[in-house]
């Protein structure tokens, strides 16, 4: 049970980045003036590095640990995991992108409006969702 604890208390820690630093870019992209385009820089730097993508790593670490402890002999066959699976693959395919658009803010590049970005902070939210449902439900 302390594997499990761990991967959620990390899970949460990764999913409040990732449901936070589009909200950042958000703000950053409607930002007009240097000085609060410096400060969002900050931000989005420390979040990335500080929270999310350690509570990703760990996140990873924890879930392969129960993988190979238990849960791949219980759950194998079960279809439920392997969606489970697809799905965190494409969320660390969205944490690149968050990362493809912070390196883009970093060096004023950025071409997206904050409107791009209000509709990408809503795709954790999916993605919560299915993660949360499959592995309490057990659906198929």
């Amino acid at each position: 049970m302390w594997l499990k604890a761990f991967h959620l208390i990390f899970m949460v820690t990764w999913f409040a980045g990732l449901f936070y630093l589009p909200r950042l870019f958000v703000y950053h992209a409607m930002s007009e003036d240097k000085l609060s385009q410096e400060r969002f820089k900050v931000m989005e730097r420390k979040l990335f590095y500080g929270i999310m993508t350690p509570g990703m790593i760990l996140t990873l670490i924890f879930g392969i640990w129960m993988l190979i402890d238990y849960a791949w002999e219980m759950y194998a066959s079960m279809g439920w995991l392997h969606v489970k699976i697809l799905l965190l693959l494409g969320l660390v395919g969205y944490h690149g992108l968050c990362y493809l658009w912070l390196q883009n803010f970093k060096h004023d590049i950025n071409t997206r409006s904050h409107v791009f970005y209000r509709w990408v902070n809503e795709i954790p939210v999916i993605f919560l969702l299915a993660i949360i449902i499959l592995a309490t439900v057990k659906p198929f």
